[in-house]
This record gives C-alpha cells, sequence and structure tokens, in this order.
C-alpha cells in the first residue's frame, strides 16, 4: 500500500511539475522569465505565441504523464526534453535562469525523479498499473 501511495505520488509530481510551468508560467504568463529566454534564444518577434505553444505542450505532458500510457516513451521524452532545454539555457541565457546555471543542477535531480519513476519503479515489483 506504501509503494502504491509512493508510485502515485511520484506520477502527480512529475505531472504538478509540467502543469505549473506549463499553465502558470507559460500559457497564463506569469513567469516573465521565459518569455525572456524564448525571446532571446529563437527571437522576440514570435515570443509570445512561442511561449503559448510550449506552455500548451507541457500542459500536453502532464495528461500524459497522469495517464500512464507508453510510459517508457513518455519519460524517455521528458529526459531528452528537459535535458536538451537546460544545456541550452545553461549556455545561450544563465542570466535569465532563477538559479543562473545552478539551474542546470535542479533539472538534474528532476531527469532522475522521472527515469525512477518511468523505468526503476514501473520496471520492478512495485508495479501498479498495468499499463506499460
Amino acid at each position: 500500500m506504501k509503494q502504491k501511495l509512493f508510485f502515485n505520488l511520484l506520477k502527480f509530481l512529475i505531472a504538478l511539475v509540467w502543469l505549473v510551468n506549463g499553465l502558470y508560467c507559460k500559457v497564463l504568463g506569469y513567469v516573465p522569465r521565459h518569455k525572456a529566454i524564448v525571446g532571446e534564444i529563437l527571437g522576440e518577434q514570435y515570443a509570445k505565441e512561442l511561449i503559448i505553444l510550449i506552455g500548451i505542450s507541457e500542459l500536453v505532458m502532464a495528461v500524459w504523464v497522469l495517464s500512464e500510457y507508453k510510459v517508457k516513451i513518455c519519460t524517455s521524452l521528458q529526459i531528452v526534453v528537459v535535458g536538451l532545454m537546460n544545456i541550452l539555457e545553461f549556455l545561450l541565457v544563465p542570466h535569465l535562469l532563477l538559479w543562473g546555471r545552478l539551474n542546470i543542477v535542479f533539472a538534474g535531480i528532476f531527469i532522475l525523479v522521472v527515469y525512477y519513476y518511468g523505468f526503476v519503479l514501473r520496471s520492478s515489483n512495485v508495479m501498479i498499473s498495468s499499463r506499460k
């Protein structure tokens, strides 16, 4: 029972990260730093539209995580997206990041949590859902 609770807690926390970053930070625009990052990397002309599209993509990721559909693909995509995004930001716009270059450490921790949830927990006998 505790394992199932831990498993579901991790799933909801991962989805919550995507939900908050997608909806609150990007779609609703409450964290203008995100738009500034996109504007500096991809250009100011379409930064507003791009940040909304990125935010919607993050909302889709939150739903995907909660759905438990094709978890290994979802997990792999999350790792690649978070890794690439944070490497780009680390190299191109560290001055716009909340914790500067230290942001990559928090991204690494998130990647490890996602990996643990998607590959370690789901591959062990702790596996809760029948979906793979």
